[in-house]
């Protein structure tokens, strides 16, 4: 009879055993996301080591489980270059910027090029580690009013035919922003938020250069004032960038845009978190802190999170 009592015994301290390392290891749903660090004055941001870095998720912080440097072995990257076709002929004057800016990307960076018409993305160039390759796949736009209806259809069309990948994924549209099937005048248009989902569960940065488009709408003040709130939104929520003047124009220049655009994928890094386990599937928010001087945390503002 002693045995069976030994036996409930040991099972009983095995059960403790088992619920205390549990209750030791921290509990949560892994989340990846790309973190680009900006420094707030000067140039060069400041080293962020992973005891710098504080999630927030609503009022609780939740454990960073890993912070790595997109450098060396984690350096790879996917980036593609998506042109409005309906952009005017100011568009052509930056192509060799473009052109100069893709073939500076360094091995660990594979490059595509793409068109945005009819609310699908054109791809005429796949991604390659060819960079003169994908410079040449540059062209003049088509220069049609309303060629491409919605760039937001558009970029929705590329990030889910954008084949699944371990590497860093980022695009940059260059466009006006106007959407021809929503219209302007409020921030519910349904493409964009639909583009911008897409782009955050599928891991890929959107960064945008607004340049004007053919026709009436490349100078309408309430056309490219919402384009460019539009294009803003977009980079703001995926953790990317939106480069602009305002309204008097075309850039005079790509360079300084891409420059900047440049420096901040070498100073992104992986951080991997532990958000709290929802009951169903749903977006979190999110909030990125650092104590580090001179340091700012740019990330999607929402992560998707399943149970």
């Amino acid at each position: 009879m002693k045995k069976p009592c030994q036996f409930t015994l040991a099972v009983f301290v095995l059960a403790i055993t088992v619920a205390g390392v549990r209750a030791q290891q921290p509990a949560g749903v892994p989340v990846h996301v790309v973190v680009t660090v900006e420094a707030r004055k000067g140039k060069e941001p400041p080293v962020i080591n992973r005891e710098d870095v504080m999630v927030h998720e609503g009022h609780d912080r939740d454990p960073v489980v890993d912070w790595v440097p997109a450098q060396g072995e984690h350096a790879a990257l996917e980036l593609m270059i998506s042109l409005d076709d309906g952009s005017n002929t100011t568009l052509g004057t930056q192509l060799d910027d473009l052109r100069n800016f893709i073939s500076s990307q360094p091995d660990t960076t594979t490059v595509g090029v793409a068109y945005m018409r009819d609310g699908v993305a054109q791809v005429i160039q796949n991604l390659t580690s060819n960079h003169s390759l994908a410079a040449k796949a540059l062209r003049l736009p088509l220069k049609i009013r309303g060629v491409n209806a919605s760039p937001y259809l558009s970029l929705t069309d590329l990030v889910k035919r954008w084949p699944t990948t371990s590497a860093r994924r980022a695009v940059i549209v260059v466009t006006d922003g106007v959407d021809h099937l929503y219209g302007t005048g409020d921030l519910q248009d349904p493409y964009l938020g639909e583009a911008i989902d897409n782009a955050l569960r599928a891991g890929i940065t959107v960064s945008a250069i607004y340049t004007p488009g053919v026709g009436h709408f490349g100078h309408s003040y309430w056309q490219t004032y919402w384009g460019q709130t539009y294009l803003s939104q977009l980079a703001d929520e995926t953790g990317g960038e939106a480069y602009y003047i305002g309204f008097t124009g075309p850039p005079v220049s790509f360079t300084p845009f891409l420059e900047d655009a440049e420096k901040r994928l070498t100073h992104q890094y992986l951080l991997t978190f532990l958000a709290k386990p929802p009951k169903k599937a749903n977006w979190q928010r999110i909030r990125l802190m650092t104590e580090v001087s001179n340091a700012d945390l740019v990330a999607p503002g929402k992560v998707w999170v399943a149970p």
